[in-house]
């Protein structure tokens, strides 16, 4: 029971905390880490001791998988150089430098243990990376370096780790190391990718989201620990079985099964990261306590724990700018259609937060080491210093160097264009079919994508104060789903019907509530948004129509003859017609394309400048 109370309340405190954090617009992971420290210093707060085995067996598994399954394999594979170069050449840069440094200001402290420390410290934290970078907004390509960087180089880090302590035991020769780094990683994407092949093989037959997402809950457990029993990286492992599974999910589940499995992970991933940074800050008294009776002087232990800290982020700083213009050289970006500047490898290089592996990594160092505990502080300092220190000045520092958030009216460009290709290539399929249609199902399939098409174009409106055709409906929809949700409760409350039919009628009515408030919340994110930049895809039609300076006061003159209503209005490039956009009731910018073959119109809406070929169905 008193086990079972410490978790609840664990539990507990991380959802108060969270709630808290998002209440105020603060970072949830900073203000747990507060809250932990705070509470390791109440008298009536249990001590807890973090393990290597519940940190590396318990939580870092299914940690590494919720991102792997949510990572790009696409974007991953794009970046795979610079995510190298962190994962493994970072690594081995930072434990080299630290172990170097530590043995200097420590006299009497082995090489073996100060490499240890080195390699500790040397990984930034997948959850740090993705809870901080996501949160303020970095650009899509730092984020998917920091992402890969961080799944992937746990695994240099614990192999130089159990190295270094091996040469401690006994001497360990240096082919060796590198032996069982080749070792470890091959031996660890072999095993992920066998991993990945059974499951997939699995999945195709298997139509019970239940059973498939429980399936997924042994993934990365199972993966891990075969991997470690074969001598292989468990990281490695289940890294690459979540990447692969991630990217084969539309194709090896069914819909359901992919919707249960993203929200499920969704919710232990963000119960696990949230958990972690409590347990970070838990640490603080007994660490702090066990350094009070270390024979190290004060000076000397502020000095080197301080000294660390500062190393670890200018040995980053100093290794991302050397990898970029002497090993890298990085092209054109697509989002910016030239390369990333400076600024944004200065903001890569910062953003090395540690996290919960560093603190675990630590209790790896053999108990008799000499100055043990003043290398757990060291660790302590580490973690908690990047996390407070370049977790909190990523916001401002992003600010003051203008680098750009993802825009959300390029990515709502960006949507409809990929429907409207997807829907041609529907259209195209349902004209090659052959079936009887008495019933004019043809047509209600083309009214309904057409339908969704036009919601998606009617995202770009900028226009505040002006409610959009699709915005009623969900007004209206709203209202009345509550009416029908009452009436299937007062249904339910009579007791005649039977429950699991009241139960799936509830579902399906909260099913669509979801997809209508996850579009308005999209909405309302893009009415804070006045410009759009380019999307990166182009064609000759929009390489020989630039855009023009837009009419003062655009108007649709085929809707004023006929007496409707526009919604938002295009203007064609070639000859300078205004019309009414596909999410207007007449599509009448539509309409003059077909009449006049112009392929090129460019949005007539103030403070927007994109521009769409009719023929490619491409928006630049």
């Amino acid at each position: 029971m008193e086990i079972a109370f410490e978790l609840v309340a664990l539990a507990l405190v991380v959802l108060a905390v969270s709630a808290l954090a998002a209440r105020f617009d603060a970072p949830a992971p900073l203000l747990l880490i507060v809250v932990g420290v705070a509470a390791s210093y109440l008298p009536f707060v249990p001590t807890v001791h973090l393990t290597s085995d519940v940190v590396l067996l318990g939580l870092l598994p299914p940690l590494l998988y919720s991102a792997a399954i949510q990572t790009s394999l696409v974007d991953f594979n794009a970046n795979r150089r610079s995510i190298l170069l962190l994962s493994v050449g970072l690594v081995v840069f930072t434990t080299a430098g630290i172990g170097w440094l530590v043995h200097a200001l420590l006299p009497g402290l082995d090489w073996w243990a100060a490499l240890a420390i080195g390699a500790v410290v040397a990984p930034p934290d997948a959850v740090a990376a993705t809870a901080i970078a996501r949160r303020i907004g970095l650009p899509r390509r730092i984020v998917t370096i920091l992402e890969g960087e961080s799944l992937f180089n746990d695994a240099t880090a614990l192999v130089a780790l159990r190295t270094s302590v091996a040469a401690g035991a006994g001497g360990v020769a240096m082919w060796r190391v590198g032996a069982d780094f080749l070792v470890a990683s091959v031996g660890g994407a072999v095993i992920g990718f066998v991993v990945f092949y059974v499951v997939a093989r699995l999945r195709r037959h298997i139509e019970d989201p239940i059973l498939d997402t429980a399936i997924s809950f042994v993934i990365p457990y199972a993966t891990y620990i075969a991997s470690e029993e074969l001598h292989s990286s468990g990281v490695v492992s289940v890294v690459v079985a979540g990447l692969l599974l991630g990217h084969k999910a539309p194709i090896v589940q069914t819909a359901q099964s992919r919707i249960a499995e993203r929200m499920n992970w969704r919710t232990i991933a963000f119960g696990l990261e949230n958990t972690v940074f409590l347990l970070i800050g838990l640490q603080a008294s007994w660490i702090v306590g066990d350094v009070g009776r270390s024979t190290v002087g004060t000076g000397r232990i502020v000095a080197v724990c301080g000294l660390t800290l500062v190393a670890v982020v200018v040995l980053r700083i100093v290794w991302v700018f050397v990898a970029r213009y002497l090993l890298i050289r990085p092209g054109h970006d697509p989002d910016l259609g030239r390369p990333p500047p400076p600024t944004f490898t200065f903001l890569l290089g910062w953003a090395g937060m540690r996290g919960v592996v560093t603190l675990a990594a630590a209790f790896v160092i053999p108990a008799d080491t000499p100055y043990r505990e003043v290398l757990l502080l060291i660790a302590f300092t580490v973690v908690a210093g990047t996390l407070f220190v370049q977790g909190l000045s990523l916001p401002w520092l992003t600010r003051r160097l203008h680098v750009p958030a993802p825009d959300p009216l390029e990515d709502a460009l960006a949507r409809a264009t990929v429907l409207q290709q997807a829907s041609k290539a529907g259209f195209k399929r349902l004209h090659e079919l052959e079936y009887d249609d008495p019933h004019g199902v043809f047509d209600l399939i083309e009214q309904r994508i057409e339908q969704r098409n036009f919601a998606a174009w009617e995202r770009l409106g900028t226009v505040a104060d002006q409610e959009t055709p699709t915005e009623l409906y969900s007004r209206v929809r709203l209202e009345m789903i509550d009416a029908e949700r009452s009436r299937v409760l007062a249904i339910r409350g009579s007791g005649t019907v039977a429950s699991e039919v009241i139960s799936e009628v509830l579902s399906m009515l909260d099913v669509e509530e979801s997809m209508l408030d996850i579009s308005q919340q999209s909405r309302d994110e893009l009415r804070h948004v006045v410009s759009v930049r380019r999307t990166g895809a182009t064609c000759e039609h929009l390489e020989a129509s630039p855009a023009i300076e837009t009419v003062a006061e655009p108007e649709c003159g085929d809707c004023l003859r006929e007496g409707t209503t526009w919604v938002a209005l295009r203007q064609c490039l070639e000859c300078g017609n205004v019309g009414c956009c596909d999410s207007s009731p007449r599509r009448h910018a539509t309409r003059h394309f077909h009449d006049s073959a112009h392929p090129v119109m460019e949005s007539a809406e103030p403070g927007e400048d994109w521009r769409w070929c009719y023929v490619h169905h491409l928006t630049a």
